[in-house]
């Protein structure tokens, strides 16, 4: 018969008394680091029982106590270890993590500075002090303290691979990339090395690079999703459908995604085109921005022509305008109950679900209308049309994550507008500095505050005669409403824009403009202006 013994941690460790304090320490410490901090914390506290000033241990349990969701009990015991022993620069850069994750940077910067000083040669400490300026936007001052780390520790990969993000806000492209090289010339095998690399290769307009960047770094790790989403976005940019819509499914699987991103947990299949749905009810649902319902709710009219009854789900703002869409036989409102349904498919998985190619893109002029009352109402508030009406939207949602790459303040792009127009603006959110340029132009027309959703913004996008806007949401109503549509775009667009193209598959009545080179909006405006020129004197 096997018996089972069970031990007390006292009993496996023995008995602890004043003069086996160094051995203690030692196994408290492999405790800790195995992740045990119950086991650990036992043990720092004996110690502290027999020399209560021990100030390493007082460091130990002030991490402990940090690690366990306590951040006042962390500080205090941090602090008594420093006031135990001034020079322990251990406490000193454990107190400076645990004020950077309280947000206070300040003080945690006092802190890897106070480590500094005792010890100049200790990499971690400007390694830290760095990260702690980048997030006080101090990327210079980063920068130098990464390369400081570096110059003590010229192998020390993640700094890097952290120098790459203040060179990136510094606009120091070609530096970022070679911060990427070394790292993976240390580290050959360092799969986020390989999939940054190839995110920035992308930005920098470099696709090719960029795709074999992201071949490496799912080579290394096969289930790696962003590697995969990297990788589609760059093949769907390229034109390359077949292998981008595949790849993008791993959408689902990257926990750095866009946090607007919310897996549903349906008990029903996922539809990606293998099962008919004739005679079946198939849910079609939004899951990202509201530019990608308008873009991709065109599919329901495919699905409709399968036989299939389509329940689509989409964020509020929408309701009204999509009520009508053509091919929906219920529409219903992100966050209210939903009916039952035998297939489900969020919209960005349709075109892999029909097999959309480049050639088949389902275009059509209009597939969206707005509400001829509205647009009545809107028509009798801008008055008598004297010259062309031209609609302007110069910025998108700010916390989007590529918003300083696309949007322009409303001044920028005014420098350049031919003064015979005249200019309304469908912007709905206005950022500060726009208020004020909109204010000391009063010939543009202002009416956010009546724009209540987008059934709303669709009629008064209905009276325009030329609708110029960055990348956002309202470009994608223009187009899907057939309107003549001016899209300005950076140097490397999101992926639906394709590349080295004045058209879109997408829209055909929209006009693209593109940066030549990185941050060249000036050129984008030129142009505009230009052609804006041609068609009022065309007109005249």
């Amino acid at each position: 018969m096997q018996l089972t013994i069970t031990y007390t941690l006292e009993q496996k460790l023995g008995k602890i008394t004043p003069l086996d304090v160094p051995a203690t320490l030692q196994r408290a410490r492999a405790l800790h680091h195995d992740g045990n901090l119950a086991g650990a914390k036992i043990l720092y506290e004996e110690i502290l029982k027999t020399q209560p000033k021990h100030s390493e241990v007082l460091n130990l349990l002030g991490l402990i106590a940090a690690q366990t969701g306590n951040p006042q009990l962390a500080a205090d015991l941090l602090d008594k270890a420093i006031e135990c022993d001034p020079r322990n620069v251990e406490a000193y850069c454990n107190k400076g993590t645990l004020f950077k994750q309280l947000d206070k940077l300040d003080a945690a910067l006092l802190c890897y500075d106070e480590a500094i000083a005792i010890a100049p040669n200790l990499a971690a400490a400007f390694f830290n002090r760095g990260l702690v300026l980048q997030e006080l936007k101090e990327f210079n001052a980063a920068l130098a303290s990464f390369k400081q780390a570096i110059a003590i520790e010229p192998d020390y990969v993640e700094a890097h691979i952290a120098c790459v993000v203040s060179l990136q806000e510094l606009k120091q492209w070609d530096a970022a990339l070679a911060s990427y090289d070394r790292a993976i010339a240390i580290l050959p095998d360092y799969e986020d090395a390989h999939l940054g690399r190839g995110a920035l290769l992308q930005q920098l307009g470099q696709l090719d690079a960029a795709l074999s960047s992201y071949d490496r770094a799912i080579a290394l790790k096969p289930d790696y999703a962003a590697a995969y989403v990297g990788r589609a976005v760059t093949s769907l940019l390229l034109g390359d459908f077949e292998k981008g819509w595949i790849d993008f499914e791993w959408r689902w699987k990257d926990s750095n995604g866009p946090s607007i991103l919310e897996k549903r947990d349906f008990p029903q299949p996922l539809w990606l085109g293998e099962e008919s749905i004739a005679g079946k009810r198939i849910l079609l649902y939004s899951e990202q921005g509201l530019g990608d319902t308008l873009q991709f709710c065109r599919y329901a009219k495919l699905a409709a022509d399968l036989g299939a009854r389509v329940i689509l789900e989409v964020q509020q703002p929408l309701s009204v305008l999509l009520e009508g869409l053509e091919g929906v036989s219920q529409l219903v409102i992100r966050g209210n109950p939903l009916p039952d349904f035998d297939f489900q498919c969020p919209l960005l998985s349709l075109p892999l679900a029909f097999k959309t190619q480049l050639g088949t893109v389902p275009s059509s002029a209009k597939y969206l209308t707005s509400d001829p009352t509205k647009v009545a109402t809107w028509q009798t508030k801008l008055g008598e049309k004297t010259r062309p009406r031209i609609g302007l939207v110069w910025s998108g949602n700010p916390v989007h994550k590529n918003d300083q790459n696309r949007s322009v303040p409303l001044a920028d792009l005014l420098r350049y507008l031919p003064p015979e127009l005249q200019y309304v603006s469908l912007q709905k959110e206005v950022r500060e500095n726009d208020k004020r340029t909109l204010r000391s132009n009063p010939q543009i027309l202002q009416y956010s505050d009546d724009l209540h959703d987008f059934s709303d913004t669709a009629a008064l996008c209905d009276c325009m005669d030329i609708l110029i806007s960055v990348d956002t949401s309202v470009a994608h109503l223009s187009g899907a409403l057939g309107k003549n549509t001016w899209i300005m775009l950076p140097f490397v667009p999101d992926s639906r824009w394709l590349l080295d193209r004045t058209d879109s598959p997408w829209y055909p009545t929209c006009r693209i403009y593109r940066q030549e080179k990185p941050e060249d909006w000036d050129g984008v405006f030129k142009k505009v202006a230009r052609d804006l020129v041609q068609r009022s004197s065309s007109a005249a």
